[in-house]
């Protein structure tokens, strides 16, 4: 069987736009698996790297005891203008004064950004002010 040169170039339209259909629909779909963390700190189990995200958004995981001030550290919802969506504690879940890991968890409610992508900032908790107590982890989202 031989193709005419219209029925070559009519299946190589539709494999491209198959592949970039189907590549699309897959990117938007799969769902990151590891979690967020800086080592022997803060791991974040909730939301995990480049995972679609609404409001509220449930964040959740353990971090050392030593992030926490008051049982508590600040979160932050930027936009990709790096603007501030939320702000909010992350409340500790069990007993913070200590160097093991304490369980963490806080409900984020933030308004329709215009962009798809944000970053979601848990920062150590730090009381002196001093830059070097400063510590932070960024998970990348997309709403």
């Amino acid at each position: 069987m031989k193709f005419s040169s219209k029925s070559w170039l009519a299946l190589v339209f539709i494999i491209v736009f198959a592949g970039v259909y189907f590549g699309l629909r897959w990117q938007d779909n799969v769902l990151p698996s590891m979690p967020a963390e800086k080592a022997g700190l803060i791991k974040a189990t909730s939301p995990l790297p480049n995972q679609k995200i609404t409001s509220p958004l449930l964040i959740s995981g353990e971090a050392r005891g030593y992030w926490f001030f008051e049982a508590s550290f600040p979160a932050k919802l930027l936009d990709e203008d790096g603007s501030q969506l939320a702000v909010m504690p992350v409340q500790a879940q069990g007993e913070w004064m200590t160097e093991n890991f304490v369980p963490f968890r806080a409900k984020l409610i933030f308004p329709k950004p215009k962009g798809k992508q944000g970053i979601l900032i848990l920062q150590k908790d730090n009381p002196s002010g001093l830059p070097e107590h400063d510590d932070e982890l960024r998970i990348p989202v997309r709403f």
